[in-house]
């Protein structure tokens, strides 16, 4: 089992760097280690797990909130799957109108570079799009 594992030896083993650690640990994200006898942070498994958790929640795009809440019904004690499934949900919602605004920007932008004949003397509708007032 991991244990007496370092700042940069946990950041390694999560995938993350050591501003990551420090700041997970400043936001209350991640508990505070236990401290060897000079006073150096000590992690272990569970640490390695729970930073595991957040940093692939916020790859997945998963808000500090919305972590912090996961995190609170990751114990069995504290949740049910169902709790888990709604802030799901809703964030999928959130991923999927993102998805359609792109969409949108993504057939603008089309449209606009379409219409630019590339000549340097002619107007630019690239330019003339963003510098519509």
């Amino acid at each position: 089992m991991m244990s007496g594992l370092t700042s940069g030896e946990l950041a390694k083993a999560a995938g993350v760097n050591l501003e990551t650690v420090r700041y997970y640990e400043n936001i209350k994200l991640m508990p505070p280690p236990p401290r060897t006898q000079g006073g150096h942070r000590s992690y272990n498994a569970s640490h390695v797990r729970r930073l595991t958790f957040i940093r692939r929640s916020r790859e997945l795009g998963f808000s500090i909130d919305e972590i912090r809440a996961l995190l609170a019904l990751s114990a069995p004690e504290h949740g049910s799957c169902a709790e888990v499934k709604e802030i799901a949900a809703k964030h999928l919602a959130e991923v999927q109108a993102k998805v359609a605004d792109l969409a949108k920007l993504e057939a603008i932008l089309a449209q606009t570079i379409s219409r630019c004949t590339g000549e340097a003397a002619a107007p630019c509708p690239v330019l003339d799009m963003l510098d519509a007032r």
